[in-house]
């Protein structure tokens, strides 16, 4: 590439070292005690927060643990979290590899605590994290990837062997951004409830078919309109959005690893701009809670512009203020997406 020069990509790798998430002391989407007299649902993270509100209605209270603006790849509970959840009925968590605190979580619950524990993503096909990654970087040449996959095994001190670890994740976690995937969800979190609650099922079950017709119309919704899209290939900053380009049709080339946190190499960011000029790509998309200057000075050399893409791991306080929920973030990501592919 004759306008990018190896120099000023390796300045742009070194930017990434200045990321600074935007995180948020508030808005953590919940309520933050147990309520005596009704079941006590605590959930990792929003999407399940949301699914469970929805479909436990005025018989539940969900305790949300991560808060707002915290990537979950990085969050650990603290002793206030053991001690709410050890007092709940239920905790849903998410798993296929997300929230990596899970075992030695439940392992520090008091030995007669009787919660019942649920994965969420149970029955949803996983992307395995290897095949994906060649996937993502499709960008690349053969001796180019065999460079790439030769670089994840070099030793280069303890901080860069944690990322190419997390880069090289065995599953790719972030089921909840396909809706179909979210149809899934929803049903084990009405199955869990139910479960603990059995005297309220039908009143879960309607609610739940409430929550079910959005998330089937939103899936039927991105299915109509990503099939009439000519465009199939989208650049985004974090690999985040595998379970959503295999549900419908596209194909996703990554910035960053699994982990939001994962640096690319110099050479990585070669391609995509080379990749992105090539395949006549005219958006590069950032997520909200990450710096966007990476995806700028990439826009920026391959003379493209740049698109919000939001992985909906949690409301800003902006967004609660305004009543948005997964279905609203998720239907801005469709618009977003179909501006992209137009």
């Amino acid at each position: 590439m004759k306008n990018v020069s190896s120099k000023k990509i390796t300045a742009m790798a070194a930017l990434l070292l200045s990321v600074v998430l935007v995180l948020s002391a508030c808005g953590s989407n919940s309520k933050s005690s147990i309520v005596e007299g009704k079941t006590n649902v605590v959930t990792s993270f929003y999407p399940l927060y949301y699914f469970a509100s929805e479909i436990g209605g005025e018989y539940v209270n969900v305790v949300n643990l991560i808060p707002a603006g915290v990537e979950p790849h990085d969050w650990t509970p603290k002793s206030q979290d053991l001690s709410t959840a050890s007092k709940a009925q239920l905790f849903l968590y998410n798993g296929a590899g997300l929230e990596g605190w899970t075992d030695s979580f439940l392992k520090g619950l008091p030995n007669d605590q009787t919660i019942i524990t649920a994965e969420m993503s149970k029955g949803i096909e996983l992307i395995q994290g290897s095949s994906e990654e060649e996937h993502d970087h499709s960008a690349e040449t053969a001796e180019e990837h065999a460079d790439h996959e030769e670089h994840s095994d070099e030793a280069e001190g303890t901080a860069a062997d944690e990322h190419n670890h997390e880069h090289a994740l065995d599953v790719d976690p972030h089921t909840w951004v396909s809706p179909k995937s979210a149809i899934i969800m929803a049903e084990n979190v009405k199955n869990s409830l139910i479960q603990v609650d059995s005297a309220h099922k039908t009143e879960y079950e309607a609610n739940y078919e409430a929550l079910h017709s959005k998330l089937t119309a939103l899936d039927a919704k991105f299915e109509q309109e990503l099939s009439k899209t000519t465009m199939k290939d989208i650049v985004v900053s974090h690999q985040a959005f595998g379970y959503l380009a295999r549900d419908y049709g596209l194909t996703q080339t990554a910035i960053m690893g699994l982990s939001a946190d994962a640096e690319p190499r110099a050479q990585d960011l070669l391609n995509i701009a080379k990749y992105v000029k090539e395949q006549g790509i005219r958006y590069i998309f950032f997520e909200e809670l990450v710096s966007p200057a990476l995806a700028d000075t990439l826009a920026s050399e391959a003379k493209v512009d740049t698109l919000m893409l939001n992985p909906v791991e949690g409301l800003t306080p902006e967004q609660e203020k305004n009543g948005d929920t997964y279905i609203t973030l998720m239907e801005a990501n469709l618009q977003n997406l179909l501006k992209a592919l137009k």
